[in-house]
C-alpha cells in the first residue's frame, strides 16, 4: 500500500508522504503519482508536505521536489517522524521546514548495489559524483552552509535530531512530539551504516509488515541514473 494522502481545503492541501520513495524500484510513491495527484487538485495557494520516510529513489525524490517549487504555492514542510536519505531532498522544497520534537533527519552521498565488469563500475562511480554535486547544490542553497562542509556532512551519513537539524539550517523551527504510526521497516535503515540505536528501539517496537521485496539493482538502475542526467545537461 503506497501511503500518500491527499487532503485538500479550498486552495490549501494537506500532503501525507509516508513511504519510501521510487514506485518500481522500493515499490513507494512515485514521483509521477506525487504530481498526477498534486495537478489534479487545481491551483493552490498553500501545500503542508507531512514526511514520514526513509528515502528510496534520489531521482524520483528530485523529481517530487522539482514540482513542488514549481508548484507556486507556499509549502510548508512538516517531519512527523523521519526525513531519511532522498527524503531530506525532498524536505528542502519547503519555504518553511518544521520539525517533530522527536523527528529525525540524514543526509548522506548517493549510493547503488550495482555489478559489471571495471568500464562499467567507474562509470557508475561518475554518474554518482555527479548526483552528489547535485544533492550538495540543494542542501548548501537551503542550509547557507559552504558546499564542502555539506559534502563531508553527506560522507559521514550525518543524523540529525530537531535542534541539530535547525542549528545547522536543514530546518526552521521545532514543534512537539508526534506519536503517528509506523511506516518505516527496520530492514529499510539497516542499509545505513549510522542509523542511532533510539531510532532503531523504536522501529523495533512499531513494525509494519515486511510484504514489499526490496530489488535488487540492474544495469536498467543505471540507465535511469544516465537518462535523469542527460534529460538535465548534466
Amino acid at each position: 500500500m503506497k501511503n500518500l494522502r491527499i487532503v485538500a481545503k479550498g486552495k490549501e492541501a494537506d500532503v501525507y508522504l509516508f513511504d519510501e520513495i521510487g514506485d518500481g524500484w522500493v515499490g513507494g510513491v512515485s514521483a509521477k503519482k506525487f504530481a498526477d495527484d498534486l495537478k489534479a487538485l487545481g491551483r493552490l495557494e498553500r501545500i503542508n508536505l507531512h514526511i514520514n520516510s526513509p528515502g528510496g529513489s534520489v531521482f524520483e525524490a528530485v523529481a517530487i521536489f522539482n514540482t513542488l517549487r514549481k508548484n507556486g504555492a507556499r509549502v510548508v514542510v512538516s517531519i512527523d517522524g523521519i526525513a531519511a536519505s532522498s527524503a531530506s531532498v525532498v524536505a528542502m522544497s519547503g519555504d518553511e521546514i518544521k520539525m517533530a520534537a522527536n523527528a529525525m533527519m540524514m543526509i548522506h552521498s548517493p549510493w547503488v548495489q550495482t555489478a559489471g565488469d571495471a568500464a562499467e563500475l567507474r562509470q557508475t562511480a561518475a554518474l554518482l559524483d555527479k548526483v552528489a554535486g547535485t544533492l550538495v547544490g540543494t542542501y548548501a542553497r537551503r542550509t547557507g552552509k559552504p558546499e564542502e562542509e555539506i559534502a563531508a556532512l553527506m560522507a559521514a551519513e550525518t543524523w540529525m535530531n530537531a535542534e541539530e537539524a535547525v542549528a545547522l539550517g536543514f530546518a526552521d523551527s521545532i514543534g512537539q512530539e508526534m506519536k503517528i504510526a509506523a511506516s518505516v521497516r527496520g530492514d529499510v535503515l539497516s542499509r545505513f551504516r549510522n542509523v542511532p540505536e533510539s531510532l532503531k528501539a523504536r522501529l523495533t517496537q512499531q513494525q509494519p509488515p515486511a510484504d514489499r521485496p526490496r530489488l535488487a539493482a540492474t544495469r536498467e538502475r543505471r540507465q535511469d541514473m544516465r537518462k535523469f542526467l542527460k534529460e538535465r545537461n548534466w
